[in-house]
């Protein structure tokens, strides 16, 4: 007979269970250092500590409606003209993840946020040591620690197919985008950028067959994501028509590849759920330029291009507009810009990763450097001045110094903390997503998804959201 006990020592009998079903019974103790303790195990656990820790956080969240959730019909409402004037960031967290989600959680609880997008690329995911199931348990946890509540969009960035081991190979390196997009949907990734942009080919005569490569391979991955997406739920996913850093995008293009688009996946599955965004080029690139001094070069934003492009997409195809890739480094005057051209999502990262190393002590920086002069050298060009080469590849310590970045000094952390949380406010205001837990609440159902214990049999439940579970005013 099954009998109710302790959670995890770490919350005592305010967080039972009974078998795999989990009851919080003091949802005080989800935001103090208690749950510093649980989502530790959950990254730096022994095997069988650290499934259980991600499975505990995950049924914590979805007992008090901290959930993994689709931003699709949110996107689509957008294309119909029913919500606006804000423009979605999405963050890629990279290093200090924990600290770096919790100040995101601080500021969207003080702007009453809620349309923002946690996101991790596929080349992040490996060089900052951070699989789907960990990545997850880290932002739900993030959550949880600051008493957000509502829907979490944690969303796979550049799921990426590469264009040489595509020429190779082209059914193996699909397949391989598809691996990734199906760790990612069963850990909670139900936001999906496929990036098969890489096979646009300038050299064809006309826009359609430029663009025929990519917008079917991104059908046919769109398809396969509806085949092992949760029942009930409808993951977003975005297409790209230009690869970022590269000449700007067109509506032409655009046309090219939604047409394209829309016919191949209608061939391929009838009636399924095609995408709910589309990345475009303006003249950003990742990462910004960096200069010989370690500064970053002014860019030339195209806002008339992001304007454009962003209102064919939504009174043409129904979808929420254009996206912006390598935003961070923008000038803190360009921000204002997006919600005013209707963007719809921009994507920031780098200059978040600047701010940290910024803010680490002087010898574990000088530390890394010395990893990254040893570990990185094959990727020093020759006209690299040091400060270029350091901004350019520092991101491949995130991984090898992951631990140590998890456990910086308290002075460290509070500062960093301070930083963030300025930056993060800044970017919540100018972007305009301040008050959208109203839009969020009203559009957006996440659905329970139960899962059972790691180690015992059963199935994963799905339950139909009731309808206060999304985040409150």
């Amino acid at each position: 007979m099954s009998s109710t006990i302790p959670a995890h020592s770490a919350f005592g009998d305010a967080v039972t269970r009974v078998d795999s079903k989990v009851t919080v019974h003091d949802e005080s103790l989800l935001a103090s250092p208690r749950m510093d303790a649980l989502v530790r195990d959950a990254v730096f656990g022994e095997a069988d500590a650290r499934d259980y820790a991600r499975w505990l956080i995950w049924e914590i969240g979805q007992a008090v409606g901290v959930r993994p959730a689709s931003i699709h019909d949110l996107y689509l409402a957008r294309g119909r003209g029913e919500v606006g004037g804000f423009t979605v960031p999405a963050i890629n967290v990279r290093g200090a993840a924990y600290d770096t989600a919790r100040s995101i959680f601080r500021v969207a609880i003080q702007q009453k946020a809620g349309a923002f997008l946690l996101e991790i690329a596929r080349s992040e995911i490996a060089y900052t040591e951070q699989r789907p199931s960990e990545y997850v348990a880290v932002m739900l946890a993030a959550a949880l620690r600051e008493g957000f509540r509502g829907p979490v969009f944690i969303q796979g960035d550049h799921f990426q197919v590469n264009h040489k081991k595509y020429a190779a190979d082209p059914v193996a390196e699909v397949d391989n985008v598809k691996k990734l997009a199906t760790e990612a949907i069963e850990a909670g990734f139900y936001n999906i950028d496929v990036d098969t942009s890489t096979l646009v080919d300038l050299s064809k005569e006309t826009l359609a067959e430029q663009q025929r490569l990519n917008y079917e391979e991104c059908a046919n991955i769109t398809t396969f994501i509806r085949g092992i997406e949760p029942k009930g739920v409808t993951t977003s996913i975005g297409g790209e028509i230009g690869e970022v850093g590269t000449e700007n995008s067109t509506v032409p293009e655009l046309r090219a590849f939604m047409d394209g688009y829309v016919a191949a996946l209608k061939k391929l599955q009838p009636g399924a759920a095609g995408l709910s965004k589309i990345s475009v080029q303006s003249g950003t690139s990742h990462g910004g330029v960096v200069l010989p001094d370690g500064s970053i070069a002014d860019v030339a934003l195209d806002l008339n291009t992001l304007e454009e492009l962003s209102k064919i997409a939504r009174d043409e195809y129904g979808l929420s507009g254009a996206v912006q890739h390598g935003a961070s480094t923008l000038s803190d005057t360009a921000f204002n810009n997006f919600p005013r051209t209707e963007t719809a999502e921009i994507h920031l990262a780098t200059n978040f990763q600047n701010m940290l190393y910024d803010h680490l002590p002087a010898a574990m920086r000088e530390e890394i450097y010395g990893w990254v002069r040893e570990n990185a050298k094959e990727e020093r060009k020759a006209t690299d001045s040091e400060e270029q080469f350091f901004y350019k590849t520092r991101k491949k310590a995130l991984g090898p110094f992951k631990r140590r970045l998890w456990d910086l000094p308290d002075d460290a952390k509070a500062a960093l903390a301070k930083a963030y949380d300025a930056k993060f406010g800044f970017l919540f205001t100018q972007l305009a997503v301040g008050g959208t837990a109203a839009a969020v609440k009203k559009t957006v159902k996440p659905l329970a998804v139960h899962r059972p214990m790691p180690g015992t049999p059963g199935a994963i439940v799905v339950e139909a959201a009731p309808d206060d579970a999304s985040l409150s005013d």
